[in-house]
């Protein structure tokens, strides 16, 4: 099998613990070369996971002719630059959620991607999920009727010294997680939000520790969301949920957004209770894998960039209904 020779541009705690060891297990994928702050970093990344190559620089690492694409797993504040660099070094990139702050980011970095003749995809692993696919299945064959009503929430542990905290570098509950509860939404609702209501409530850092959203669409639904970092401090604590109502029946969900393995929900009609059980491989080896088939001319990005920008101007509005940007 022809495999796709990856770089990393950092040595983010997300990189280590979730996508590269995804990386490892996905069959065309050749992880290639590693990049941190500084050479002692990317040298640690190397010799835990086997990357041939490490550097003390991003702009060595996207000098490199061999490298055919990279993952941008850095702050969400230098999203952008990292993917304009990589994206003028010819190379392909996966870069972590949120791709953007903004809508008009998005906008500019898919067009800086369709001018170099390179894909640009964001890193939503769960929807690469064959669980998303099976609700998906449940919606498209009419079993619970027309979906009027989505909620869902992702509720995580409190955090010290962590860039989440920060304003600067685009942190809080929201962009952290309320990006996975709108794109669920926007998966499952196809129709164009028309009215947006959130509130939160901001830490003297000034980001949001939980925000709150109501979602109403052109075609009628509704969608809620609850995102937060309160469940104590640096703890593995968290809580996911999600629930899908249409005009026959209903879906509830307690599966992690990003779990892997055996999972399960359970779909309420006038004809009974059904479980419905799935095993799901590695969402992180789906992505890359995924990805990986674009690259060598398979197929198109799952995630597309309409499909991101619809979601970064849904986030604005959010944004801007709580208060976290000003006018």
């Amino acid at each position: 099998m022809s495999k796709v020779r990856w770089g990393i541009l950092g040595t983010a705690n997300i990189a280590k613990v979730a996508t590269i060891p995804g990386m490892k297990e996905a069959e065309n994928c050749e992880l290639y070369a590693i990049a941190g702050r500084s050479a002692e970093k990317a040298n640690a990344f190397k010799e835990e996971f086997g990357f041939e190559k490490a550097y003390g620089s991003y702009e060595e690492l996207l000098q490199d002719p061999e490298v055919q694409a990279v993952y941008v797993p850095l702050p969400n504040n230098i999203h952008a630059k990292w993917v304009k660099e990589a994206l003028k070094a010819g190379k392909h990139v996966l870069c972590e959620k949120p791709m953007a702050l903004n809508a008009g980011e998005a906008r500019e970095l898919f067009k800086a991607a369709e001018e170099s003749g390179r894909y640009l995809m964001e890193a939503y692993a769960y929807l690469h999920s064959p669980y998303v696919d099976s609700l998906k299945d449940v919606i498209k064959s009419g079993t619970i009727g027309e979906v009027d009503y989505v909620e869902t929430g992702f509720i995580t542990q409190g955090y010290k010294d962590d860039i989440r905290l920060y304003k600067e570098l685009g942190g809080g509950a929201m962009y952290d997680l309320g990006c996975y509860c709108t794109t669920m939404i926007l998966t499952l609702i196809d129709s164009d939000p028309v009215l947006v209501k959130a509130s939160a409530e901001f830490s003297d850092e000034d980001v949001d520790l939980m925000t709150a959203g109501l979602i109403r669409f052109a075609n009628g639904a509704r969608a809620e969301f609850n995102v937060g970092m309160v469940l104590g401090e640096n703890t593995d604590s968290r809580f996911d949920r999600l629930y899908i109502h249409g005009t026959k029946g209903s879906v509830k969900s307690y599966v992690e957004y990003n779990q892997g393995g055996g999972i399960s929900y359970i779909i309420f009609t006038n004809d009974g209770v059904q479980k419905n059980s799935i095993f799901v491989p590695d969402n992180y080896t789906l992505e890359v894998e995924q990805l990986g088939r674009c690259i060598l001319g398979d197929e198109k990005p799952l995630v597309t960039p309409e499909f991101s920008v619809k979601n970064a101007e849904l986030m604005d509005r959010v944004l801007k209904e709580t208060g976290y940007y000003k006018d």
